[in-house]
């Protein structure tokens, strides 16, 4: 074997690793909050070593930080994949953005609740909060783009943009900690439900109102 081609597996194995330990945290995040997350509990958790995490990840603080990170650009990745795959109307790019939000590999419990466990953290924390601030503000600029082009003259699409935005966040907090009442799928129904009210002339529950009907409205 070559010394490129070890090299090259070295990295792809220690990416896997801090993968798997990343994962890992978020698992701990979840069932033991953040102040219960510690080095520890993630290596045991994992089934590693404190010294093997402690050279993937120096400190707490670090490990927990790429967690974010993760989960931070694996969310803005899925919105912006959801958003190309659309359809090239304003309806169909804010529909598509709206119910990717309750797509399985995004909604699960486990990382709704490490989602909520940084949002804690993030008042004390500049960093968390620096991170959790631009993934919200890049989501809601692009959401008021959309509304700017749905809503009536004289109406603030920004406002009607944070509104949208504000009730995904309720639906997910309502998912995390009450989920007996609210299944991800009722959650989905209650954001299409909520999108064919404050802009009936655009969506019905079931999804965008056809071009031609929303023109003639």
């Amino acid at each position: 074997m070559s010394t490129a081609t070890g090299t090259s597996r070295a990295r792809i194995n220690r990416a896997e690793r801090r993968s798997e330990l990343i994962d890992a945290t978020i698992d701990c995040l979840a069932r033991y909050g953040y102040e219960g997350t510690t080095i520890g509990v993630v290596a045991e958790t994992v089934g590693m070593s404190r010294g093997i995490v402690n050279f993937h990840f120096e400190t707490k603080e670090q490990l927990l930080l790429e967690t974010l990170r993760f989960l931070s650009d694996e969310y803005r990745d899925h919105w912006r994949a959801a958003l190309a795959q659309a359809g090239p109307s304003a309806p169909e790019k804010l529909w598509a953005m709206v119910l990717a939000d309750f797509d399985r590999s995004i909604c699960t419990p486990r990382k709704l609740a490490a989602w909520c466990a940084f949002r804690g953290e993030a008042k004390a924390r500049p960093t968390y909060r620096s991170m959790c601030n631009a993934t919200d503000q890049e989501n809601l600029d692009v959401v008021a783009e959309l509304c700017a082009e749905l809503v009536p003259a004289g109406v603030d699409a920004r406002k009607l943009a944070r509104a949208i935005v504000c009730m995904l966040e309720g639906l997910w907090l309502h998912l995390l900690i009450a989920p007996k009442n609210l299944s991800r799928e009722e959650a989905r129904d209650v954001a299409a439900s909520h999108l064919a009210i404050v802009l009936p002339d655009h969506f019905t529950p079931s999804g965008p109102v056809p071009t031609e009907r929303a023109s003639r409205g």
